[in-house]
Formats: structure tokens, C-alpha cells, sequence
């Protein structure tokens, strides 16, 4: 791997890999919309190309004397979504950046995908072999995801060297997703919390970087790869890091209350073009829908070692 391309660059799981490649010595094309905040990757040497990922010129641009491609460019949310731009990103972004590679004779590909795409797997712990099951999709996200990965397997069954990775949740200090919530609670100002049975899938943004990278120099074409380092309910999160600090545990929220709380907010979020922070498909997630995953393929397959969950998650204290 000489030079590279990672599409969503100024990303949370993009800009780990960007450092980490440019760190190996790699030449790196961060491809990202003119718009971007490029605070994550600050001081650090690539070479820059803008454009949305459904730029077809612009990423045969960036694609010149290319030889990897990474991909985590994605629209990432839940709830009130605008799904037709969510469809643009996920699925025909994804779309057009593998006729752009497949187009420059790139030598691999590397896929961010997630464990969503194998549906509710009701609690039963799955791998790579899993056919989905459920009917239908959770959300706009489950489903642009669950079809982009369609588009990359069928790249693959053509021959184009394709693989794929599926993280769990990403965690790191400066994760957009998990970290404000730890965060809060290390300020001592989480005072309550919802689903504390809910089992969350973890791993470290970096490990993640790492299989990734593994994927790209030992994987064969259409391999898919779990990238979880294990799972806890989020009670059992919280009562971890309560050990390490002495920070009591937030209280769980009721949740009938929550349910009351979050239609109304719903309402709210609707009438107002608003994303609440809980609504009904929050809390599908929450109460609902149980992924429960087997990440030993990437440790036997690539030689993955990645952190523990305790481990990650300590990583935040100061």
C-alpha cells in the first residue's frame, strides 16, 4: 500500500486511519465535502480532495495513481432523519465510489460497514455466516446500510478485491457518540440513564483502524470481518467506570416515563424539523433491538488483537 484514499476523512473512525496510514508512511488522498471541519486531522500531511461522495468526477480525480481505497464516509444518525439525502450517502455514494474504483484498477478496497446490517438478531450471538432475519428495518441508517453492503457484495461476486468490516459500537475519547455521554457522567452530571440492560457491542476506534488496515494487506476478495472486542449492558459500563472513580452510577429512568417523555418530544421534533435526543426509534434501539456478536474471525483470520472492553473503556478517565 503506497497511496490511499479514505473517503469521510474528517470522520471520527476517518480520521484515526488517516493518521495511522500517513503514520506508516502511506501517501494519503482525504477525500471530504468542501464543507468540512478538518479540525480532527489539524498538522497532519495529506493531500486533499473535495467533493460529496456521489461525485463521480471528483472521485475519478482523487482516485489518480491510487491503489487502496478505504470507505467510511456515511450519513450516521437516528430518528428524525432526512432519509432521501441518508439514501444518497449510504447507498448510492457507496454505489459510485465502486464504479470510481473498479474504473482506476484500484488493488483493494476496504468497506466500513456495521453489525446493524444482520437485523435484530433477538439476542442471539452471531458471525460473519449469519443469514439477516428480521422483516423490514429499524431505521433509515439499518436500511441505506443494509443496502449498501448489497452493492459491495455484489463488486465482490464480480471480482473487484473488496472487503468488508463490521464494527460494533466505536468508542475513544473523542468519539461523537458514546464519549459526551461518559464524559458527562465523569462531570458527575449524569444523573439518569435508560436501558440499562440494553447489551452494547464495544471497540476501540483504533483497534478498529487497525483491522481495517489488516483487511487491506491480508484479506481475500468479499471477506467480511465482525470487529467487536466484546459487549456490556450499559449498567455494567456505568459500574465500571463508578469502580475506577468513585462516581456513583446514574439512575435508570423509568421507563414508562421515558416512553411518555420521548412521544412528546417526537411531536415536538416533527412539528419543528427537530432531532430530539430520545424518540421512538431511539428507544427501539434502547428496549428492542438486541445485536449480539462473535468477533473471533478477525482475531484468528488477520492476527486482530485489540484492546478489552475494560480497557476502552478506562481509556477515558483522566
Amino acid at each position: 500500500m503506497k497511496r490511499a484514499l479514505v473517503t469521510g476523512a474528517n470522520g471520527f473512525t476517518g480520521s484515526h486511519l488517516v493518521k495511522a496510514l500517513v503514520g506508516r508512511g502511506v501517501e494519503v488522498v482525504a477525500y471530504v465535502r468542501a464543507s468540512s471541519n478538518l479540525e480532527r486531522l489539524a498538522g497532519v500531511e495529506v493531500e486533499w480532495a473535495y467533493g460529496d461522495i456521489g461525485d463521480r468526477q471528483a472521485l475519478d480525480r482523487a482516485l489518480e495513481g491510487v491503489d487502496t481505497v478505504f470507505h467510511t464516509a456515511a450519513y450516521v444518525e437516528l430518528g428524525i432523519v432526512d432519509a432521501a439525502k441518508m439514501e444518497r450517502v449510504n447507498v448510492e455514494g457507496t454505489r459510485t465510489l465502486l464504479a470510481a474504483a473498479q474504473a482506476a484498477g484500484v488493488s483493494k478496497m476496504v468497506y466500513c460497514s456495521t453489525i446493524g446490517i444482520y437485523g435484530d438478531t433477538r439476542g442471539q450471538i452471531i458471525n460473519e455466516t449469519f443469514q439477516r432475519q428480521q422483516q423490514g428495518f429499524s431505521s433509515a441508517y439499518d436500511r441505506t446500510k443494509y443496502l449498501a453492503q448489497q452493492l459491495v457484495d455484489q463488486a465482490a461476486r464480480q471480482g473487484f478485491p473488496v472487503v468488508s468490516v463490521m464494527p460494533s459500537g466505536i468508542f475513544g475519547p473523542d468519539d461523537p457518540h458514546f464519549g459526551p455521554v461518559i464524559h458527562l457522567f465523569l462531570k458527575k452530571r449524569l444523573k439518569f440513564w435508560l436501558g440499562g440492560d440494553r447489551i452494547t457491542g464495544i471497540v476501540h476506534v483504533d483497534d478498529l483502524v487497525t483491522a481495517m488496515i489488516l483487511a487491506a494487506e491480508k484479506a481475500p476478495t468479499g471477506e467480511h470481518y465482525i470487529i467487536s472486542a466484546g459487549e456490556l449492558p450499559s449498567r455494567e459500563m456505568f459500574r465500571l467506570l463508578s469502580q475506577a472513580t468513585g462516581i456513583p452510577t446514574p439512575h435508570e429512568a423509568p421507563k414508562p416515563l421515558v416512553v411518555v417523555v420521548a412521544s412528546i418530544l417526537e411531536v415536538l421534533g416533527r412539528l419543528f424539523n427537530w432531532n430530539p435526543p430520545i424518540g421512538q426509534e431511539r428507544l427501539h434501539y434502547v428496549y428492542e433491538r438486541c445485536v449480539r456478536v462473535d468477533g473471533s474471525k478477525a482475531r484468528k483470520a488477520l492476527n486482530w488483537q485489540p484492546r478489552t472492553v475494560e480497557e476502552v473503556l478506562l481509556e477515558f478517565l483522566p
